[in-house]
């Protein structure tokens, strides 16, 4: 993310030189499914519709959008085939790799979370 610039980021307290790591860590990361494509692409990479099938609630709008947001934040890449058809694959970048701990730490407290809320 060399090319930060705290307006594509929203209204939210960013700034350039005083960004909370927290609250942009939770932006880049945040969205409805943000969190399971990750899970996702931590196993293997996938194509579009791939990903599509393993999220049933989500609509094409939403995973394009969501998608880019990832790609533009350089926590994925896409690559396109050379089969007929073109399929577009998406896979983890190293700085994405580096946000699966992370994920994995979220997914043990949610189902901790829940335990405890369905007891």
């Amino acid at each position: 993310m060399s090319d930060f610039k705290s307006s594509q980021y929203g209204t939210c307290t960013l700034t350039v030189k005083h960004a909370c790591p927290i609250e942009l860590t939770m932006h880049i990361i945040g969205g409805k499914w943000k969190g399971i494509i990750l899970f996702l692409l931590s196993q293997s990479p996938m194509n579009y519709n791939a990903i599509r099938r393993e999220i049933p609630g989500v609509t094409q709008r939403i995973l394009t959008l969501q998608l880019r947001d990832m790609e533009k934040d350089g926590i994925i890449e896409r690559e396109e085939t050379s089969d007929y058809p073109k399929k577009v694959i998406y896979y983890l970048t190293a700085l994405g790799e580096d946000l699966i701990p992370i994920i994995k730490s979220i997914e043990k407290w949610g189902n901790a979370y829940m335990r405890k809320e369905f007891e």
